[in-house]
C-alpha cells in the first residue's frame, strides 16, 4: 500500500481522539437496555415451555440478538473503552463473561494480540480466524488441505466452531497466551461462576428446562458473533502483508470492513460493524462510533460491505499475495 494510505489513516487517529470519552451514565443505560429485555425473553422462554418449544425458539432469537449485544459491551470493557476507570471496566466485563461463557481477562489479552497483528502473515494466530495463503495451501498434504477446507467450510465455520468455541474451547487456555499463570485463573475463575450460576439455575427450573432456554440462546448468539467477526477481516480486499511491509494504521483501516447494517440490527450488534473506526482506535466506545461516520465522511466508504456482499465473502480462503486478494477454493483450481 502506498505510503499516502498509511499516513491517512495515522491522521485519522487525531480525528478519532475526541470520541474517546466514555459517558459513565451512557454506559450504564446501554447495559440496563440490553440485560432487562434479555431477561424478559429469558422468563417468556420458561413460560412459553408450558406451550409448544416452538415459541421457546422464536422467541431464542432475539434473545441470541441481545446476548450478542452483551458480548460486545463486554468487548468494549476489554478496551477499555465502556467507562472511564479500568477497574469499573474490568469488574463489568468479568461479570458479563459468566453470561457469554467467555473468561474476561483471558479474551482480552488474546483480543489485544489480534488487534496488534491483524493482518500481519508473520504472526497469525492469536485471536483471528486461520487463514493460509495461497503458496502455504500448495505446500500442504492432502490430508493438510481436507483439513483446512473443512474448518473453512461454512458449517463448521459458523455452526460446529462457534458451539466448540463458546461451549468447549473457552473453558481452557490455549495458544500463545495460554500457558501463563492469569490466564488460568481468569478461565477457571469464569468456570467456577459459569457452574454456580447453573447450579442456581438448574435448582430454580431445572435442568431439562434450563438446557432447553439457554442452549439455543447460546448456539445462535455464538453464530451470530463469529460471523460478525468473520466479514470484520474476512473479504475479498482486505488487508494482510508480511512483517516488513505491515503496519498498523495500514492494517486497521485496510483489513477491517465497514459492514452497512440496518438500523435495527446496527443497534442489537453495538455498532460492531463500524469495524474499520474501532480498529482505528479501539478506546471509542461503540455508541459514539456513528457520531464518527457522521463527522468523518471520508471513512463512510472505506471497506464497506452490505449484507449481500458479505454473503458472498463466505466463499474467501485464501490469501493470494501475488493480487493481494482473499481468493476462493474455486478461483485456485481455475488458475
Amino acid at each position: 500500500m502506498s505510503n499516502a494510505t498509511g499516513t491517512s489513516a495515522q491522521n485519522y487517529n487525531a480525528l478519532l481522539k475526541p470520541y474517546r470519552e466514555a459517558d459513565t451514565v451512557r454506559s450504564i443505560l446501554e447495559i440496563v437496555v440490553t440485560v432487562v429485555p434479555l431477561v424478559l425473553l429469558l422468563v417468556a422462554m420458561w413460560v412459553s415451555l408450558s406451550y409448544s418449544y416452538w415459541l421457546v425458539l422464536l422467541f431464542s432469537v432475539p434473545a441470541a440478538g441481545f446476548l450478542v449485544r452483551l458480548f460486545m459491551i463486554q468487548h468494549d470493557c476489554g478496551h477499555g473503552a465502556f467507562f472511564r476507570r479500568r477497574s469499573t471496566n474490568d469488574w463489568v466485563g468479568r461479570v458479563l463473561g459468566v453470561v457469554t461463557l467467555t473468561p474476561y481477562q483471558y479474551w482480552r489479552d488474546c483480543h489485544a494480540a489480534h488487534h496488534a497483528t491483524s493482518g500481519n502473515l508473520d504472526h497469525r494466530g492469536i485471536g483471528d480466524i486461520d487463514t493460509l495463503t495461497v503458496e502455504e495451501y500448495k505446500r500442504l498434504s492432502k490430508w493438510a488441505r481436507l483439513r483446512y477446507r473443512c474448518y473453512r467450510h461454512p458449517l463448521v465455520m459458523f455452526g460446529i466452531g462457534p458451539a466448540y468455541l463458546f461451549l468447549f474451547r473457552n473453558r481452557f487456555p490455549s495458544g500463545g497466551l495460554g500457558a501463563t499463570r492469569k490466564a488460568w485463573i481468569s478461565v477457571t475463575g469464569t468456570n467456577v461462576a459459569i457452574a454456580a450460576a447453573a447450579a442456581v439455575a438448574v435448582y430454580s427450573i431445572g435442568l431439562v428446562p434450563f438446557l432447553a432456554i439457554y442452549a439455543p440462546v447460546i448456539l445462535i448468539g455464538a453464530s451470530i458473533g463469529v460471523w460478525l467477526f468473520y466479514v470484520q477481516h474476512q473479504f475479498e480486499d482486505t488487508f494482510w502483508a508480511r512483517e516488513t511491509d505491515w503496519t498498523l494504521p495500514e492494517a486497521a483501516l485496510l483489513g477491517s470492513s465497514y459492514y452497512d447494517l440496518p438500523p435495527v440490527l446496527r443497534w442489537m450488534s453495538a455498532n460492531i460493524g463500524i469495524h474499520h473506526v474501532h480498529h482505528l482506535n479501539s478506546r471509542i466506545p461503540f455508541y459514539r462510533l456513528p457520531a464518527v461516520l457522521e463527522n468523518v465522511l471520508s471513512l463512510r466508504s472505506t471497506r464497506r460491505l452490505t449484507i449481500a456482499e458479505s454473503v458472498r465473502c463466505v466463499r474467501l480462503a485464501l490469501w493470494d499475495e501475488s493480487t493481494r486478494k482473499l481468493v476462493s477454493f474455486r478461483h485456485l483450481r481455475l488458475q
